[in-house]
């Protein structure tokens, strides 16, 4: 099955097709760092990563480019920096390194290109003037804005008229703009904030630009795929396409992929609510591949609802395909072929649940002495991030490995020599008391081992 996605722009599913399908384009919108990642902020890595690795499928490990910036120059975290007390710099290099440790954590692939907005100014100066000098933005009081009413087509992404999007959006009422909708390319730094030099004197970029610059650099005016949450559909992806469009003259992105918003608990995530949930949170209570898991277990377009019984089912699924691997003894390395019903599922749209339900499908069928079913099985669940840890290490996470083994190693004798002289009950007795050290008995062919539960 050929590759299908819904493309946000037409809303329909659209097949997909490259523009040069030997170097195919993907910019998605990364993190603004002043925080640790919450679990709405992994959804998009998550499913970005996926379709990452359909694409690299499809049309060739390096044939793709997959670019996902990083915001590190914002009023969020300005404000952050200056609540802590510490400089710029030294908030957005902590908190770069904690999204990288997610990441890593939930078992993403690196983008090919991951950019800075700080290290990217000259490049939103120089569209900044092309649109000032293409009559599409103006100077006021030390600003630069983009005149909305200048693009005939703002709003054409998310499907409402100019005056509908001001009604439906928060608009800061401003004297210096023309109009409220219009909004800012370039402004003015207040004493103590980060700030560069430009024509219109030191100043910082506004939020959207950055991204269309760093697009710009990576993969031109046009490329394949723009993609990120579907709270950024307005305004900030429609700011985009405006100044990208008009500054280039080229359609911006020809396929617009969103997913859809994260609840937890079936509310709203916020701090006021108690309810924020880091990725940083939850390591010392799941490993990675659960999130991960749990993520791909709610079609990506739609709601997800982050609870804590959803997280517990994963675990569930992925303890049983790794106890199953782990008692074959076999290494879970990736070689072989994929499943392609697994495939097809992702070809549809990144049908992730249909996915996951092909791999129970092929775990059923997988046996002891069939290593085929066996093969196929893991190198698709591997394709999509999953079983890719040692199975041994899986099962003994977060268990408490410093066991007594000389203790153990009495215990054992004595439970074998209850057991010859037919003494059950005392031997019984003392495999409850090795359980409760967190231990699990095997007796096989007269012999006894153990490992940890």
């Amino acid at each position: 099955m050929a590759l299908q996605l819904y493309d946000t722009f037409s809303k329909s599913k659209r097949l997909f097709e490259p523009i040069d399908a030997s170097n195919v384009k993907m910019y998605v919108c990364g993190p603004t760092v002043y925080d640790y990642p919450h679990v709405g902020n992994a959804r998009p890595v998550i499913i970005f990563d996926i379709l990452f690795r359909v694409l690299q499928n499809i049309y060739g490990e390096n044939k793709v480019t997959y670019v996902r910036n990083i915001t590190d120059v914002d009023d969020k975290i300005i404000a952050t920096a200056k609540e802590n007390n510490e400089e710029v710099n030294h908030l957005t290099e902590r908190t770069i390194n904690y999204f990288h440790n997610d990441t890593s954590y939930v078992g993403t692939l690196n983008p090919t290109v991951e950019p800075k907005a700080t290290d990217h100014i000259n490049e939103m100066i120089n569209m900044i003037e092309v649109l000032i000098k293409k009559g599409f933005a103006y100077e006021s009081e030390g600003n630069v804005l983009f005149s909305t009413s200048k693009f005939d087509n703002y709003g054409k992404l998310s499907g409402k008229n100019l005056e509908d999007l001001i009604a439906g959006a928060r608009v800061e009422i401003e004297s210096f703009k023309k109009d409220q909708s219009d909004f800012v390319l370039w402004k003015p730094s207040k004493e103590g904030e980060p700030q560069w030099d430009s024509p219109w004197g030191k100043g910082r970029p506004g939020w959207h630009i950055e991204c269309s610059a760093m697009s710009n650099k990576y993969l031109g005016n046009n490329f394949d795929i723009h993609g990120g949450g579907q709270d950024l559909i307005f305004p900030h992806h429609e700011n985009e396409v405006a100044q990208s469009e008009c500054a280039n003259s080229e359609i911006f992105a020809n396929y617009w992929v969103h997913n859809g918003f994260v609840t937890v608990e079936g509310n709203k995530m916020a701090k006021s609510e108690g309810n924020f949930v880091t990725i940083n949170q939850l390591k010392d209570r799941y490993q990675g591949e659960v999130i991960r898991l749990t993520m791909m277990l709610t079609h990506y377009r739609q709601p997800l609802n982050w609870t804590e019984e959803n997280l517990k089912e994963s675990k569930k699924i992925l303890d049983k395909w790794y106890k199953f691997i782990s008692n074959l003894k076999i290494k879970t390395t990736n070689s072989g072929s994929i499943s392609n019903e697994l495939l097809d599922s992702l070809h549809d749209d990144l049908n992730t649940p249909q996915a996951i339900s092909v791999l129970h499908k092929i775990f059923k069928n997988c046996n002891d002495d069939d290593q085929n079913s066996i093969d196929l099985f893991i190198n698709s669940a591997q394709f999509i991030g999953l079983m890719s840890s040692d199975p041994d290490d899986w099962l003994n996470w977060g268990k408490d490995s410093s066991i007594d083994e000389k203790r153990l190693g009495i215990l054992i004798k004595k439970r074998d020599e209850a057991r010859a002289k037919g003494n059950y009950d005392e031997a019984d007795a003392i495999r409850s008391e090795i359980e409760n050290m967190g231990i699990i008995l095997e007796d096989k062919d007269g012999k006894t081992s153990w490992k940890l539960k």
